[in-house]
């Protein structure tokens, strides 16, 4: 039998592995996600503040040595709020477009004394005066009030859908605070003068920072043209009336005094917001009036 010397070859294949190609890659796009989420929240927050809150912002981050700020007030509001008090913080002397403009006699005549208890002057000199120098103290108390009200309203989660609908604007006669529809988004049910859950919350913060005002109020309900009743007995007249005076029983039941309502009256569409287009829904709000004419009694006056 023949021996078999046949050899035998065995051939092993060592598979090597793919080289690892590092995640530094998923380091980097997970740092560009974080930065694009802080830039988008940045966005957010700077949408989201008012004028007199930024000013407050930049005077906190400021070095104390060229801060605007020398009221003693350096908060984020920048001193434009009431204290928990009642009492009336420091306003800035710079102030922003919403601001009343100041009234131009107000340097020289503000020191001009006369009259019966002054030597030298006049009767008039000194009544124009204190009458200058109670407009000055209004516009203070007015932009603070302003500032107030925005912050409050701001603080409600449950009125942001609404934030479009509520306006306050500083003018050359004090302050007007428009409640205010919005197509496709009214304040009021159509018809009715009981205002939405979310337009009643927004009223009631409204309450507690007025009644720290000494001024009367005027409250006017208004309608936009075009608007078809069921009822023939009640028109735009009877719901403008109702709805202003709505409005008037929330403030009060929130924290306004009854005498410090001046008026509440319905003014139907007489009077758009929109003389341009009285058929739009702007025109439909409830206006709340506060006046820089003194009050009847003297605020702080005690028997």
């Amino acid at each position: 039998m023949a021996r078999n010397d046949q050899t035998i070859i065995i051939k092993r294949v060592k598979r090597a592995a793919h080289a690892h190609h590092g995640g530094a890659w998923k380091i980097a796009y997970a740092d560009f996600v974080t930065a694009m989420m802080a830039f988008f929240l940045l966005l957010w927050l700077i949408s989201m503040t008012t004028p007199e809150q930024k000013k407050g912002l930049a005077d906190y981050f400021a070095p104390p040595n060229v801060s605007e700020n020398t009221s003693g007030a350096g908060g984020v509001m920048g001193g434009l709020a009431f204290a928990e008090d009642g009492a009336k913080i420091a306003v800035e002397s710079n102030k922003d477009a919403l601001t009343a403009p100041e009234s131009s006699e107000a340097g020289p005549k503000m020191e001009s004394r006369g009259g019966v208890a002054e030597v030298g002057g006049s009767d008039y000199d000194a009544i124009r005066a204190s009458t200058v120098t109670l407009e000055s103290r209004y516009n203070a108390d007015y932009h603070a009030a302003a500032a107030s009200i925005r912050q409050a309203w701001q603080a409600l989660p449950d009125i942001t859908k609404i934030a479009d609908n509520l306006l306050v604007r500083e003018t050359e006669n004090g302050l007007d605070i428009e409640i205010m529809d919005q197509e496709g988004r009214p304040m009021f049910p159509e018809g009715s003068k009981y205002p939405y859950e979310s337009t009643r919350k927004a009223i009631a913060a409204l309450a507690p920072i007025l009644q720290k005002l000494s001024n009367q109020i005027t409250i006017s309900g208004h309608t936009a043209a075009g608007a078809v009743y069921d009822n023939p007995r009640y028109g735009a007249w009877d719901l403008s009336s109702d709805r202003a005076n709505a409005v008037r029983a929330i403030l009060g039941e929130f924290g306004l005094s009854d005498d410090r309502i001046r008026a509440v009256n319905g003014s139907a569409s007489s009077e758009p917001l929109f003389p341009n287009d009285p058929y739009l829904a702007g025109n439909g709000r409830v206006q709340i009036t506060v006046r820089y004419e003194a009050p009847p009694v003297p605020a702080g006056l005690k028997p």
